[in-house]
């Protein structure tokens, strides 16, 4: 049994967004595509309170994409995105959501944050994710969304460590790159992990 991951393709995310990556929603049409391919399909959603301890403007004199700490960790400042219940938080609007069995929030928690689909940053706390998947009989999982360099490396990288064949769809994956080696990087980090890459015409 095959899972789809859609990794945060939210609209702060997009084209517009409070934290756009850059062609963001070019991810849409192919999580569209690769639905068909999936048995089961689940999203992750960034789903942040308004103080949550990530937000530059929750420090005093933060400055978005530079570096503090947070719950104990290393911690870059972001711009306010995916704020609960806010337009920026929902889907993009294109993303074919009929198909998603199961949504899981993420980030909810104001003390950490959360890039992994399935722990928090600190692998404190659990969102259910992986035992939901193992629940439904699910042995592969294909990982594509937002973004390459942190949200989608580190649900990869998780998802192959809890014994998932895992693989990311390169084509239908956007990267932050705020240093010009942070993506590749970040591909080479879930190779090392043991996740597989693919183009999405490659998965059959």
């Amino acid at each position: 049994m095959r899972a789809l991951i859609l990794v945060d393709i939210q609209n702060d995310f997009c084209t517009g967004g409070a934290l756009a990556v850059p062609n963001g929603e070019a991810v849409v049409p192919a999580a569209n595509h690769l639905m068909s391919l999936a048995d089961v399909v689940v999203a992750t959603q960034d789903w942040h309170p308004a103080d949550h301890g990530s937000f530059a403007v929750n420090h005093p004199g933060g400055v978005p994409f530079t570096m503090a700490e947070l719950g104990g960790l290393p911690q870059i400042l972001w711009p306010a995105h995916c704020v609960q219940g806010t337009a920026g938080a929902r889907f993009h609007p294109d993303l074919d959501t009929q198909r998603i069995a199961k949504v899981f929030p993420k980030g909810t928690d104001p003390g950490i944050d959360s890039y992994s689909g399935f722990f928090d940053n600190g692998r404190r706390k659990a969102t259910g994710l992986g035992d939901w998947l193992q629940a439904q009989g699910i042995s592969d999982v294909l990982i594509c969304g937002l973004a390459t360099d942190y949200c989608v490396k580190a649900t990869a990288i998780d998802a192959a460590q809890l014994g998932f064949i895992t693989t990311i769809v390169t084509d239908a994956c956007r990267g932050v790159g705020l240093k010009p080696d942070d993506i590749g990087e970040a591909l080479d980090a879930m190779r090392t992990a043991g996740v597989r890459t693919a183009m999405a015409k490659e998965i059959v």
